[in-house]
């Protein structure tokens, strides 16, 4: 077994360059659109993530429905992005589409509460285990209100996250390891625009290493630790058996307040990570899909949690308190989350999409094995991940070492040729409840044939 392709650089590069040559060939509509919003948009797209696919232009959708995608070429295509997690329940699911369509009809936003909201709040305690909600439009915007609320009521200024974390376009949490010390630099290199020095006031530790943790959390200046479940975006990586019931027993013993983002790992089952393993978070953040799709976000806590949000905010003085957004909580955002919690946050959606992850993750590694691959395919519920490494990945470190960039993008631009659409960033895969035998044969026919050419 071994954990690489005979493939030289010159030759990623030969075989990548005939795979652009094809896409250019057959997708004229999307190149020709691409180039006319390249006047008016920046990189020609309206989110520059939108060039992070490896295609010589991103594609233009015409149609997005269940588990496919239609683009301006007219070419179908078998979705396993699904918009990076914002679409994991399908895209454009009927009963959310219905609601905003009514909803629609009936207003938009008033910042008022709609006659729903108290019903949303109890399906939302009902899904997630938290009594207390609040909302917000994107899971970026919750992490921030979440760190605010965490620093407001414990009064203490650090933040800890893992390395390898990702929690949006949150300041706070762009920061690197360097080292296996500790220590953290910033800006990250990526980060554009940084001036405010966040090492000064983020820690972070390697992912399921408790005495790095403890020792972050040991002089109690830490208001909250802030992480998935599982690393999910530089490369998914599970929790080690127990490690979670021992870092919040950390957290509870030093006082700091454990706040978990499960945008990424709704996947893992009905109510996400923590409903299914049985973990209660003081806080506990969730966007993208939570609302079928349309952009939302919501932040719960516990009762307790509730209390000294109360009297932090009675101790200030009035005024703004630089938490909340015009828009959040709007009517229809209401109305599509209703509708979501009713009919897609349920054990019998997440049944057969789980299962037929199962058989998905089953193929990967039938077709790794035949080909004689020592790679890895790594699964959180309808979610997976393939590692070009013998053994899962415990921390980032050990999947940026295994990390093959020129190959994830000769993989993705391969597959997208043929049909199938993977998530640009990484190799992961998600599975909807739209998803279908066929979908997942497709893929893996492709996936062979990859390997095989």
């Amino acid at each position: 077994m071994t954990t690489h392709l005979a493939l030289t650089p010159s030759t990623l590069a030969t075989r990548f360059a005939t795979e652009t040559q094809r896409f250019t060939s057959t997708h004229p509509r999307s190149m020709a659109l691409a180039a006319q919003a390249a006047q008016h948009f920046l990189f020609g797209v309206p989110l520059h993530w939108m060039r992070d696919w490896p295609s010589p232009a991103s594609l233009c959708v015409q149609q997005a429905q269940g588990a496919h995608l239609s683009c301006a070429d007219g070419l179908v295509y078998s979705d396993f992005c699904l918009g990076d997690t914002g679409a994991m329940f399908g895209h454009s699911p009927e009963p959310v589409a219905q609601a905003i369509a009514q909803q629609a009809a009936r207003g938009l936003t008033s910042m008022l509460p709609s006659v729903q909201t108290a019903e949303v709040g109890a399906l939302l305690a009902a899904t997630f285990g938290l009594p207390q909600w609040q909302m917000a439009l994107t899971a970026s915007d919750a992490n921030r209100f979440v760190l605010r609320w965490a620093r407001a009521v414990t009064q203490r200024p650090q933040l800890l996250v893992f390395d390898g974390c990702y929690h949006g376009a949150v300041d706070d949490t762009l920061v690197d390891m360097e080292g296996q010390d500790g220590r953290t630099t910033v800006p990250r290199p990526s980060v554009l625009g940084n001036v405010h020095n966040h090492a000064a006031f983020t820690r972070i530790v390697p992912f399921n290493d408790l005495a790095a943790l403890e020792a972050a959390l040991a002089d109690r200046q830490v208001a909250c630790l802030l992480a998935e479940p599982a690393l999910t975006n530089c490369g998914l990586v599970l929790p080690d058996p127990g490690f979670w019931q021992s870092a919040q027993a950390l957290c509870q013993r030093y006082g700091t307040l454990l706040a978990l983002d499960e945008t990424h790992t709704l996947s893992t089952g009905c109510g996400g990570y923590a409903k299914v393993h049985g973990l209660t978070p003081d806080l506990l953040v969730i966007g993208k899909a939570v609302a079928g799709g349309l952009p939302c976000a919501v932040y719960g806590f516990t009762d307790a949690l509730a209390q000294r949000m109360r009297d932090a905010k009675q101790a200030a003085p009035e005024g703004h308190s630089g938490i909340g957004t015009t828009l959040a909580g709007n009517a229809l955002t209401i109305a599509a989350l209703h509708a979501a919690l009713t009919h897609l946050h349920t054990p019998a959606t997440y049944a057969p999409m789980l299962a037929l992850a199962d058989t998905l993750a089953a193929g990967l590694r039938a077709v790794i094995a035949a080909h004689g691959l020592g790679w890895t395919v790594t699964q959180l519920g309808a979610r997976m991940e393939l590692q070009y490494t013998a053994e899962p990945p415990r921390n980032a470190a050990e999947v940026h070492a295994s990390s093959q960039p020129a190959l994830d993008a000769l993989l993705h631009l391969y597959l997208l040729n043929r049909g199938v659409l993977l998530t640009p960033f990484h190799t992961m895969l998600l599975v909807s409840p739209a998803t279908t035998q066929a979908d997942v044969q497709r893929l893996l026919d492709g996936f062979s044939a990859f390997l095989a050419a």
